[in-house]
């Protein structure tokens, strides 16, 4: 099988097919925001769509799993014009960026701590249903 970048073609088939089916989820996600006229923006619905696929095991997490992972290795890319646009404000940068800079690292925090908890709480449960 011929490979491009020395990854196998059906690798990259099966990357585009992941990522095309989160990104069904995200319009089925917008769909139903729009549908119902929801608040609640549809790319979060569509989140919310698979985590309950994931979780109910509708979703096999053979699915998403290189698709996803490829995505969350560009994830960081999209940071990049929000920093340029930051650099670009020297106004966020004074006195008020200092809280700014104080509440991100704290809410960031927060969040990892909180992630970091609940993963390893899932674990616990996961490895006592396995006993």
């Amino acid at each position: 099988m011929k490979k491009i970048l020395d990854i196998p073609l059906k690798k990259i088939f099966l990357i585009i097919i992941q990522i095309a089916g989160l990104y069904l989820l995200s319009v089925l996600g917008e769909f139903i925001s729009n549908l119902l006229s929801l608040s609640i923006p549809g790319s979060i619905i569509g989140l919310l769509l698979l985590l309950v696929g994931l979780h109910l095991r509708i979703i096999p997490e053979s699915f998403i799993q290189e698709g996803a992972g490829l995505l969350l290795i560009i994830l960081p890319l999209f940071f990049i014009p929000a920093t340029v646009g930051i650099v670009q404000h020297p106004e966020f940068l004074s006195v008020k960026g200092i809280f700014l800079i104080l509440i991100v690292m704290i809410s960031t925090f927060l969040t990892m701590i909180v992630a970091g908890r609940m993963s390893e709480w899932y674990e616990k449960k996961q490895v006592k249903e396995e006993s």
